[in-house]
């Protein structure tokens, strides 16, 4: 890994690149949750949108946190896989899986 020397701060590059990746990702993840079944959809969103990818195990705690959020329970505990921690326990509320995998293109709309 080579060294870069930039008078921007790092913190400020990273967060532009993270900005500009987040529109390529929602723009990648709305055509697969058209496009694809939720499961496919969602194994390669996981995949190809994560860096470091997120290991598609995650698929079926993503599906539970999308279902809870259309039953308006944010707060709801999704088990997760075995080995998958989450603030050192094994489940975590639907909210944290959607913000932390960037379910957004899965959700039902806000009015």
């Amino acid at each position: 890994m080579g060294v870069l020397a930039m008078s921007v701060p790092p913190a400020i590059i990273s967060q532009q690149l993270q900005t500009k990746g987040n529109k390529m990702g929602h723009t990648t993840a709305l055509a697969l949750a058209e496009d694809l079944s939720l499961e496919a959809g969602l194994a390669y969103h996981l995949q190809a949108n994560h860096y470091p990818p997120v290991p598609v195990a995650m698929v079926q705690p993503c599906i539970d946190a999308i279902d809870a959020f259309y039953d308006e329970e944010y707060s709801r505990e999704i088990n997760l896989p075995e080995g998958i921690l989450w603030r050192n326990q094994t489940s975590c509320p639907a909210s944290a899986i959607v913000d932390a995998h960037h379910l957004e293109a899965w959700l039902p709309e806000c009015d």
